[in-house]
């Protein structure tokens, strides 16, 4: 029994290509960049870890106050939090919990007391999520004080069983993170010993790699990270993410948000060169901030074992049924009834314009910019400062004369190698961060992608009757009534959530899917409160009186002719002079294929398929001789 199934398909020898499917459309290229951007740099660089290291001291199950739940109880919700959405995002990053200052000893080995590693580094599972919603609630610190217990603390020895964790992975790990969950600032009570101990294997680990971070919880008194982790904790990576913070954690949403922002890891879809003149080159980065979120697709199966299948596509001869190798394929394009054929690389020589990368034009102000020149999502741009030094501080400095002068850069952008040129628009962006010291807007510009003249369209709007003052002024009373501060983070869709819901219920052997909360219904009844009587008196302005706009039109009589029957779709044919001067001009391409389909019936041509291009061959076949 074969574990793959090759699924062979035979293509046509040579492949007659319209001029788009060397220049692809944009909104195919823009899916290539984000599945490149989440899997293909994934697969490059290798898998994120991140290993939560959770104190199980009794300090940390004590309740708070006005009856919120314990620093332990917070923990466990985050990391589950953190579980689930790395099942749905990431699943091939590896996840770790390790509690220390145990009564009970669990590790590789058994080498360190006081330390019990409850899950290895390993993918994140069902069976995981299962374990951590084991330890949460009243039954959960019961679970944890049966099975850990609350002893000596020794943090040396938890980060020295990290490192071993660490090491025990032959796998490639392209980002080490480490969390701390603590609410004592003093994990050792004064133990100078432990402290020392503890700091040089904190060292050690972040030379390695391992990037260590504190997420401190509130405790009565006040949390003071001076004491002992200021010289434990890794310093921010680069200037956008946030370093210690000083204040603890005493909300839900305010540990979910640190957590968040630490161990999501920023991912550059590419980075390239923004040339500001000769010999002037400043080394950026560039980020999707958005990419729609899509439903994971189907993973084709065996059905006798279950095992994924693979799919292959070879090409063969129509005619001799031989195997072509990449090599024996050329592409053609039909100009004037000839057949042009090319070779790969003179196809490629004909793709490439310039190298990959941002050449600045010049400036414009900003009002120049108009809300229709947004064609397509935009990208971020940030200075990497490890390719080229000195690239965040010409970086900064171009921001903020663009932020002061309020202009934009007009720059020519080359994504990628073959790709074809775009102008875009660097429109600056200052930093804005919350209360917490939590960065909400980072520093950089967004990259606009603006329009060529061939991308707009002269359009003939209809003619309709214009509205009055009155009944203008009345809408905007309805409008002004509506709204509402809009957050994107605030609405999320519907499907995807109870997509994986229902796969959650199913991993989790849950009785009952959640139900998603669809929040883009609108509130019916809050708008009517708001609204009142002004629905009614618009009404009354617009429609002539009597008339219900809501009543359902009546239904069209049917004819005699037709004998209540539905209507025959009419015939598209196209007279022979007319499709003959198609053929000697080669504007075939422009008939749609069902008309394509009606003159080869009218003419009697046999086609072997019923793609447009085979088509066009066979009318061209027959009417050009």
């Amino acid at each position: 029994m074969l574990p793959d199934l090759w699924a062979i398909k035979a293509n046509r020898a040579v492949l007659m290509a319209e001029w788009n499917a060397y220049y692809r459309n944009e909104d195919e290229d823009e899916e290539q960049e984000e599945g490149e951007q989440s899997e293909g740099t994934y697969k490059i660089t290798g898998r994120d870890s991140l290993v939560f290291l959770v104190d199980a001291s009794k300090e940390m199950f004590m309740e708070g106050e006005d009856g919120q739940p314990s620093s332990f109880d917070m923990t466990m919700q985050v990391v589950r939090s953190v579980y689930t959405s790395k099942i749905i995002s990431s699943h091939r990053d590896l996840v770790a919990l390790v509690f220390y200052g145990t009564e009970q000893s669990k590790n590789p080995r058994n080498s360190f007391k006081h330390v019990y590693v409850y899950h290895d580094l390993d993918e994140p599972g069902a069976k995981r999520v299962q374990d951590v919603d084991a330890l949460r609630g009243e039954k959960g610190a019961q679970l944890a004080a049966q099975t850990m217990g609350s002893g000596e603390t020794s943090l040396g020895d938890a980060l020295w069983c990290c490192a071993n964790l660490y090491s025990d992975i032959k796998l490639r790990l392209s980002h080490k993170r480490l969390m701390i969950f603590t609410c004592r600032d003093e994990p050792h009570g004064g133990d100078s010993t432990k402290d020392r101990q503890a700091r040089t294997k904190a060292s050690d680990l972040k030379e390695t790699g391992v990037v260590i971070d504190l997420m401190h919880l509130m405790k009565p008194g006040g949390f003071d990270v001076s004491l002992f982790f200021c010289d434990v904790v890794s310093p921010p990576e680069d200037e956008s993410e946030m370093g210690l913070q000083l204040k603890p954690c005493d909300k839900m949403e305010d540990l979910k948000k640190r957590v968040r922002a630490k161990e999501q890891k920023k991912r550059a879809m590419a980075r390239l060169n923004l040339c500001l003149g000769e010999g002037i080159n400043v080394a950026v980065g560039i980020y999707a901030t958005s990419v729609s979120a899509r439903k994971p697709g189907a993973i084709r199966l065996y059905r006798e074992t279950n095992e994924p299948v693979r799919s292959k596509t070879r090409t063969f001869h129509t005619q001799t049924g031989s195997l072509l190798l990449p090599s024996e394929i050329k592409k053609a394009q039909i100009y004037g009834k000839k057949k042009i054929v090319m070779e790969r690389d003179e196809v490629d020589v004909i793709k490439k314009f310039d190298d990959p990368g941002l050449f600045l034009i010049g400036f414009k102000p900003m009002e120049r910019l108009k809300l229709h020149h947004h064609i397509r999502a935009a990208v971020f741009v940030y200075p990497e400062e490890d390719d080229v030094k000195g690239s965040a501080c010409l970086f900064s400095a171009l921001l903020t004369k663009c932020s002061e002068k309020n202009v934009f850069a007009l720059c020519r952008f080359i994504s990628r190698r073959n790709y074809p040129p775009r102008f875009v628009a660097l429109v600056p962006q200052k930093e804005v961060v919350d209360d917490g010291k939590v960065q909400v807007t980072p520093p950089g510009f967004n990259v606009i992608f603006l329009p060529y003249a061939d991308d707009i369209r002269t359009l003939d709007p209809p003619h309709h009757p214009s509205a009055s003052q009155t009944q203008v002024d009345k809408m905007k009373e309805i409008v002004s009534k509506l709204r509402f501060k809009y957050r994107s983070d605030a609405f999320e869709n519907p499907v995807i959530q109870q997509h994986y819901r229902n796969l959650e219920a199913l991993a989790l052997d849950m009785m009952a899917p959640e139900e998603a909360e669809d929040l883009i219904m609108p509130k019916v009844e809050q708008i009517d409160a708001r609204l009142g009587p002004l629905v009614q008196e618009f009404k009354d302005l617009v429609y002539p009186g009597g008339y219900n706009p809501e009543s359902k039109p009546a239904a069209k009589r049917k004819t005699a002719d037709t004998g209540g029957g539905a209507e025959k779709k009419p015939k598209v044919e196209v007279p022979e002079d007319e499709l003959r001067a198609h053929v000697q001009n080669g504007t075939l391409g422009k008939l749609t294929v069902p008309v394509l389909k009606e003159a080869c019936k009218q003419f009697g041509v046999r086609t072997t398929g019923t793609k447009k291009q085979e088509l066009i061959e066979a009318l061209i076949a027959r009417l050009g001789s």
